[in-house]
């Protein structure tokens, strides 16, 4: 490997310089939204919308987690196992479908309101195939997913226009790829010219019910608020009012490539420019930039613990994504990793988002499992809705918890998931055979 530049933040953006000041005085308000990522920052917009008097508070700047550390895919397919969900909850798949759809669509029409340029290409992404067992997985997962009512379509290589080394695989023809940072950045300054009052830089050390409200407690000051909304992912467990078992804390990790000229790129087969995600265990994703850079993602899991602290990347996983950007890219083994940056992402046990009450006066939403770019912002949006209204839109009633109760999860822990990486390597080199 090539020079390497390691960052503490993100290979996306960089940080603003405008930052909103601490909450440093105590404050009444409506409703208070705890995080600022792309689902706390669309429930504040959507409130303010309806008129409500709505305070948002941020332990960094909003943006600074996951929402602006992705792989830049906006994708339609839903998360968890389609065949699965086919065979046991047939509705619950159609309902997956319509909503990772609707969510597409939602952030769509959202870059194009609020005039954000962001490099979104609505190239769609594709499930690729790196071997004949993963073939066949995703005929199948394209039968079910086309049977629920996915706009979806399977083929082979050329039919895609995926890289040579894969074989085929599932295109969800919805969505495409984007610079997540700038979309982020977008939502971010139509939140600071809304009229939210936005506090950066004020981390949350308690939420409490407090009468016929609820207070949120930060270092300096306190937010009495009628209502309080948890929308701070992976740092959400760090809180004691949130449900137990929600979601943990999962690490994952990017790299980026110097850029790869036009006809270099278009020789290995990627002439669609799709983004792509392999159908491993743990995937693999790439996604070419504007600049013909391409993003390198996740293949390596590693499960935290809260309370989170910033983490520079590991060696030994920047090596491993390299290896995995030779391995589908022989004839760009001469192109340098530039760049490297990761973040803290919710999982769920379930793999579902989740929203509900946690206590009387405290709402959640939490948990897309790495499809928050859609999912997160049109997720707040109809909880939003739901506060407002005191009806539930039929894309919120699937996620809907009505008691706050998790079970634990059996396979987000770390020996579990090295096992998973190991069997997927164990397959690579069998196919490579």
């Amino acid at each position: 490997m090539t020079a390497t530049t390691y960052t503490t933040f993100t290979g996306w953006i960089d940080r603003p310089t405008d930052l909103a000041a601490p909450l440093d005085t105590d404050i009444d308000c409506d409703v208070a939204v705890v995080g600022g990522g792309l689902g706390g920052m669309a429930i504040a917009l959507r409130l303010a919308e309806r008129g409500a008097d709505v305070v948002l508070l941020e332990s960094d700047f909003c943006g600074y987690g996951a929402s602006s550390r992705n792989a830049g895919q906006l994708s339609g397919k839903p998360t968890g196992d389609p065949e699965l969900l086919a065979k046991t909850n047939p509705q619950l798949l159609r309902d997956q479908v319509r909503f990772a759809e609707a969510s597409v669509g939602f952030v769509e029409d959202l870059i194009k309101q609020l005039g954000i340029d962001c490099d979104y290409e609505p190239v769609g992404n594709v499930g690729v195939a790196a071997t004949a067992g993963q073939l066949r997985k995703a005929r199948r997962q394209a039968a079910a997913l086309i049977a629920a009512g996915a706009a979806d379509r399977f083929g082979d290589q050329r039919e895609l226009g995926i890289p040579d080394t894969f074989l085929g695989g599932l295109l969800t023809t919805v969505g495409g790829t984007m610079n997540p940072g700038l979309f982020t950045l977008g939502v971010r300054a139509a939140l600071l010219r809304s009229g939210v009052r936005v506090f950066e830089q004020s981390p949350v050390e308690s939420v409490t019910e407090l009468g016929a409200g609820a207070q949120v407690s930060t270092p300096l000051a306190r937010v009495r608020a009628g209502r309080v909304v948890l929308a701070n992912n992976a740092y959400a467990p760090e809180i004691r009012a949130t449900p137990r078992h929600l979601a943990k804390p999962v690490w994952v990790s990017m790299v980026e490539t110097a850029p790869v000229e036009a006809e270099r790129l278009v020789a290995t087969g990627w002439t669609s420019r799709s983004g792509l995600a392999t159908r491993h265990n743990v995937m693999e994703s790439y996604h070419v930039t504007p600049t013909n850079t391409i993003a390198v993602g996740v293949r390596r899991l590693e499960v935290g613990k809260n309370p989170l602290t910033d983490r520079t990347s590991d060696p030994a996983v920047v090596a491993d994504l390299t290896a995995a950007f030779h391995a589908r890219f022989p004839s760009l083994r001469d192109v340098p990793v530039t760049k490297t940056w990761g973040g803290w992402i919710a999982m769920t046990t379930s793999r579902l988002p989740a929203a509900g009450q946690a206590s009387k006066n405290i709402y959640y939403i939490i948990g897309c499992n790495g499809h928050g770019l859609g999912q997160a912002p049109y997720l707040g949006t109809l909880l939003a809705d739901q506060l407002t209204t005191d009806e539930i839109h039929h894309d919120l009633l699937p996620y809907w918890h009505t008691e706050p109760r998790f079970s634990r999860s059996l396979y987000l822990h770390n020996p579990v998931l090295r096992a998973a990486w190991l069997a997927d390597r164990i397959g690579d080199r069998r196919a490579a055979r």
